[in-house]
């Protein structure tokens, strides 16, 4: 049988470059695993639309989908808004809600991929300092994730890790380039833990000012597109056992 239509949700932006890094990552996606449906919706700004995409595919005669939210923690619109959007597509889908993406190891491989294409090497680990810069949060338990993916990538070798925010919370990108340099690491380098370019990853870029090195958004990184078929793989066997697969 078909396997289940893989539905990005991502969030959208009035920034163009938003859209254009959602559509290369799925582009990657679609090439890392051949005859795989992919779709791409967005909650705001972009379209097609979430609905628009279900609508089309339960026209289709579609029936499974696993809808994969293209988040980076479990926020308001993981807990909130994507619920709600899938609560109004058709009946006859099937829809399996996939985690969101982080945390996870491929996204630290992915940091660490960015900053190394920033200029660093492997043997700069140990004097610099890293800055984990999210986008930000009001919901503790997306601040506590923050916090400790920080935690555990600083065991890595780093010469410290702080974690930033670009709303809602702190310290912003500046305070902690500030306190990096403070604790004596020899270089500071700022790593946006943020998937699109936009007006909170265009903050923290404002942030990194002072900052030796400054990575990439993540974007369409080879880790985070395999980490999209992981979420999906684990989203899509119930979907298949419940139809007798």
């Amino acid at each position: 049988m078909r396997r289940p239509v893989l539905l990005v949700v991502a969030h959208g932006s009035r920034d163009p470059r938003h859209a254009a890094t959602v559509h290369a990552l799925v582009r990657r996606v679609r090439a890392l695993r051949p005859g795989l449906r992919v779709e791409t919706g967005f909650l705001d700004f972009n379209i097609p639309s979430v609905k628009g995409v279900l609508e089309s595919l339960d026209a289709e005669g579609v029936r499974d989908v696993v809808a994969l939210p293209l988040l980076l923690t479990r926020a308001f619109h993981a807990k909130a808004d994507i619920p709600a959007v899938l609560a109004e597509a058709p009946s006859r889908l099937r829809i399996r809600r996939a985690e969101v993406l982080g945390p996870s190891p491929l996204l630290l491989t992915a940091l660490e991929r960015r900053l190394y294409e920033a200029g660093l090497t492997p043997a700069d680990k140990s004097s610099t300092g890293v800055v984990l810069a999210s986008a930000g949060s009001s919901d503790p338990e997306a601040i506590a994730v923050i916090a400790a993916i920080a935690r555990e990538w600083r065991h890595t070798g780093w010469c410290a890790v702080r974690p930033a925010f670009a709303s809602a919370s702190l310290p912003r990108t500046e305070q902690a380039v500030r306190e990096l340099r403070a604790l004596g690491c020899a270089r500071v380098a700022v790593a946006p833990y943020v998937l699109a370019p936009g007006f909170l990853p265009d903050r923290i870029v404002r942030g990194a000012a002072d900052a030796d090195v400054l990575a990439d958004v993540l974007g369409p990184s080879p880790e985070v597109a395999r980490l999209l078929l992981d979420r999906y793989d684990a989203a899509r066997v119930p979907v298949l056992a419940a139809v007798g697969a």
